[in-house]
C-alpha cells in the first residue's frame, strides 16, 4: 500500500498558510485525479477583476489565490456543495453583511466571509442554513482544502458511506490518521455534528458526529480498496 497516496503524509507539515493550503489542492488533484491543475482550471485575472468590479471590493488574498488556481475544477469544487462563479459571488446583507462564495445544491446551506473581515489576507469562513451565521472556519485556505476533500469524495468513483456504529471507532482510529482540519459544523445537524478528516494510504474519510451511528463518507483509490475498507469497518455501507 506504500504507493497509494496518502493525505496524512501529505498534510504532515500542516496547514498554516494559504500556500500550504493549495499546494495540498495540488496533491489531491495529481494524485488522486490523475490531473494537477492546469492554467485552464482557474478563473482568469479578467474575470475575477470583473467580478470586484461589480462586487465594489476587492477578494481577500485567500479566496482569490484558489479561484485562480482551481475554480474551473467541477470535480473538485461542484459535486455537493458548489462553489459560485466569481459572476455568481453576491452579499448577504443580514447580520451585518457576508460576501456568499458556496451554496448546497438545494439551497439549504450557505458559506461566506463576513464583509467586517475582509481586509484580512486569509479570513474566517461562516456558516448559514437560512437561519444566523454561525463559525465553519478559522481561515478561507482552510475552507479551501475542506471544499476540495469534500467535492472530491463525494463525487468519487469509489465512493460509499454508512451509519458507524459506536464499536467500529477505535478501529477507524486505529488504521487511519486524522487530518489537521479543525472541528466544523455539518450544516445538516451543526449543533452536534462535527466534521473530522481522516486517510491511510488511498483511503479518504469524512466522520460527521461523535456518537452512535454517526455518518462515515468515504473514498478508496481503487474498487478493491473500497472492499478492503469494508472488510476493516463492517457496518450497513449504502453502496
Amino acid at each position: 500500500m506504500d504507493d497509494l497516496p496518502d493525505a496524512a503524509l501529505a498534510l504532515r507539515g500542516g496547514l498554516h498558510s494559504p500556500a500550504q493550503a493549495l499546494e495540498f489542492v495540488r496533491w489531491l488533484a495529481a494524485a488522486w485525479t490523475d490531473r494537477p491543475p492546469a492554467p485552464e482550471d482557474g478563473f482568469p485575472e479578467a474575470e475575477l477583476a470583473l467580478a470586484e468590479a461589480r462586487l465594489g471590493f476587492p477578494m481577500p488574498a485567500a479566496l482569490r489565490s484558489g479561484y485562480a488556481l482551481f475554480g474551473r475544477r467541477d470535480d473538485l469544487t461542484r459535486n455537493q456543495d458548489p462553489l459560485l462563479p466569481p459572476s455568481g459571488l453576491y452579499v448577504d446583507e443580514e447580520s451585518d453583511g457576508v460576501l456568499v462564495f458556496r451554496e448546497e445544491n438545494q439551497s439549504c446551506a450557505f458559506w461566506g466571509i463576513p464583509l467586517a473581515e475582509l481586509d484580512q489576507e486569509d479570513p474566517p469562513v461562516v456558516l448559514s442554513t437560512g437561519r444566523d451565521w454561525v463559525p465553519f472556519l478559522t481561515r478561507m485556505s482552510l475552507a479551501w482544502v475542506e471544499l476540495a476533500l469534500t467535492e472530491f469524495l463525494l463525487g468519487s468513483p469509489h465512493y460509499d458511506a454508512c451509519e458507524l456504529p459506536a464499536a467500529r471507532l477505535p478501529a477507524l482510529h486505529a488504521l487511519h490518521t486524522r487530518l489537521p482540519l479543525p472541528d466544523h459544523p455539518m450544516w445538516a445537524s451543526r449543533d452536534d455534528s462535527p466534521i473530522r478528516w481522516y486517510a491511510a494510504p488511498g483511503r479518504l474519510l469524512r466522520h460527521d458526529g461523535l456518537g452512535d451511528l454517526s455518518w462515515l463518507h468515504a473514498a478508496t483509490r481503487t474498487r478493491v480498496g473500497l472492499d478492503a475498507l469494508h472488510a476493516d469497518l463492517p457496518a450497513r455501507w449504502v453502496g
